[in-house]
């Protein structure tokens, strides 16, 4: 995608230190910091704010690696979505991806783990539009989608926006989303094939046991990430997206000498430093981000957290970073 804005990869990715040779091997994975300092690169040096911006790019660069195959093969737009929820790790160990029913239809919300900076609105917003063409490559169809949302302050530029997204545009939001009506992600698709769906998913399922690069326990942390915002998840739950019985993930847990309990704090402690750091957020929206059923559980998770109640931390935090 690069090259076709007329940059060259090779000094792109040696700028980056990041080998080129690793997109040859598909079980290969990037830092995911390192991808958003491609980006930062690639976007200063084309001089173009909206790098990759265009739905000709997005349907034809973008990539879901096997997981296209399964979900053209998924009876319904919504089955195939879900299943690359569940089969994210093979597109990318930083990326994490839900599919949330909501009053006005689904709400499909991209984000990012693992970064340490800053993630380049770019690469964020290169990442929606590549997920608003596939859904239109899947169903033969052009979507509308209802809104699009994204994580990032209003830009001063609205039209390329407007031009690829043809939606309501909504900024400064808490996640990044398209919301799709109902009816979009119901019809059966063109392409639906129950035997080449069970091959895929097996091949699939296969690669993901091959790869070796993901142990259980980071597998655990995406899955939990994406899915604070609803609730605090359950152990069974997240047994049920990794295709295993909530025995079976108790017991390879342990082989990893790690417990549930403790990753999802983790992932709590994670998720609440970025939050906090971002002072549009209230610290309630803060605390339904978090999946905590109420503001005092929050309150006495961030004192034994960060040794401070949530509004002192984040007050510490602007003070240090003056």
């Amino acid at each position: 995608m690069f090259e076709a804005e007329g940059l060259d990869p090779l000094a792109l990715f040696a700028a980056a230190r990041l080998d080129p040779k690793c997109l040859a091997d598909p079980n290969a994975r990037y830092a995911a910091d390192g991808i958003s300092v491609l980006w930062e690169l690639a976007v200063a040096q084309s001089g173009k704010p909206n790098l990759g911006l265009t739905r000709e790019l997005a349907a034809r660069f973008g990539n879901v690696d096997l997981v296209g195959y399964a979900m053209a093969s998924s009876p319904t737009l919504l089955y195939g979505l879900q299943a690359m929820a569940k089969f994210m790790a093979l597109v990318s160990d930083a990326a994490t991806f839900s599919v949330d029913e909501s009053d006005h239809g689904y709400l499909l919300s991209l984000g990012h783990v693992g970064n340490k900076r800053p993630v380049p609105r770019q690469r964020t917003e290169f990442g929606l539009l590549t997920l608003l063409m596939l859904c239109n490559w899947l169903t033969r169809r052009e979507l509308k989608p209802l809104v699009a949302g994204f994580a990032f302050p209003l830009p001063q530029n609205l039209e390329p926006y407007r031009d690829v997204f043809q939606c309501e545009l909504r900024f400064d939001q808490t996640t990044t989303f398209l919301l799709l009506k109902e009816e979009n992600l119901t019809r059966a698709l063109p392409s639906h094939n129950p035997t080449m769906l069970a091959m895929h998913e097996q091949v699939i399922a296969d690669r993901l046991h091959d790869m070796g690069t993901q142990g259980i326990a980071e597998q655990v942390r995406r899955h939990l990430m994406a899915r604070l915002k609803n609730g605090e998840p359950r152990r069974e739950e997240i047994a049920s997206l990794l295709h295993m019985t909530d025995r079976t993930l108790q017991r390879r847990l342990n082989a990893e000498q790690v417990c549930f309990k403790n990753l999802l704090d983790e992932v709590r402690v994670e998720a609440a430093q970025k939050y906090l750091a971002d002072n549009r957020l209230s610290l309630a929206q803060v605390s339904d981000l978090l999946g905590f059923v109420d503001q005092s559980n929050f309150f006495r998770a961030c004192k034994r957290w960060f040794g401070v109640p949530p509004g002192l931390y984040r007050s510490q935090m602007q003070d240090r970073s003056s």
